[in-house]
């Protein structure tokens, strides 16, 4: 297999994903989302996980998996507000939660993509959200000081892939992906259909390969993604 080929198995790939990880799980609910990826790190069962996706998905799929194996210590999300499963768990104190604002969430997953340690932004001055964050004054101006949020892996979710890793995703799907994939020291992707190098045109690719470490393909799509019509 050429060096620059990222296929692998899905068990390999989800191999190195040891206890005590910080994981991006891509998609905004449904869309996007790596159900399979999923249902393997369930099934090979790494503990003390902290997860960062916008949402914590809906009871039975996704998210709500990963909690129902008690394998997350803290979740890092916008919301949680469709699955009770993990409302009941944060106000019972068997997860951490910390809430952030989706805008701001996805901002700093960009940031730490592109190399900064954080930005300064006025949203959420005189409120809640602005409890415990450090302050930075700039021309006589208050903001708050929002840090970079990196993992150790990011599971992304591809219709489309090239076997280098160049990645496309579908609609709605390209939401928190490509960020994502940018902002993990390892970035771990499953793709609909992988293609031959060079088959995706330039200007489709929206994660460039640099960013994929490990390619997996998907034989096919479990009912769980067929709440996304195409």
């Amino acid at each position: 297999m050429p060096a620059w080929d990222k296929s692998t198995s899905m068990s390999d790939a989800i191999a190195q994903i040891p206890d005590g990880a910080r994981i991006m799980l891509g998609g905004f609910g449904v869309p996007g989302t790596p159900f399979l990826l999923i249902e393997e790190l369930v099934r090979q069962g790494p503990r003390d996980l902290t997860i960062i996706k916008n949402d914590a998905n809906e009871p039975g799929m996704g998210v709500d998996w990963l909690l129902a194996a008690g394998m997350v210590k803290r979740l890092i999300t916008s919301h949680v507000g469709l699955n009770g499963n993990a409302v009941r768990m944060m106000n019972s104190g068997a997860i951490e939660v910390e809430f952030v604002a989706q805008g701001i969430l996805a901002e700093r997953i960009r940031t730490a993509g592109a190399g900064l340690k954080g930005f300064v932004t006025d949203i959420g001055i005189g409120t809640l959200l602005a409890e415990g964050k450090q302050r930075v004054e700039v021309d006589g101006e208050t903001y708050l000081f929002e840090p970079a949020l990196e993992a150790d892996f990011a599971l992304v979710h591809a219709a489309c892939a090239d076997v280098a890793g160049n990645l496309a995703y579908a609609a709605t799907a390209r939401n928190f992906n490509p960020l994502m994939a940018m902002a993990a020291e390892c970035t771990i992707a499953e793709a609909e259909t992988i293609t031959p190098i060079g088959s995706i045109d330039p200007d489709a690719v929206h994660t460039p390969a640099p960013f994929v470490d490990h390619l997996v393909a998907l034989a096919e799509l479990t009912e769980v993604y067929g709440v996304v019509k195409r």
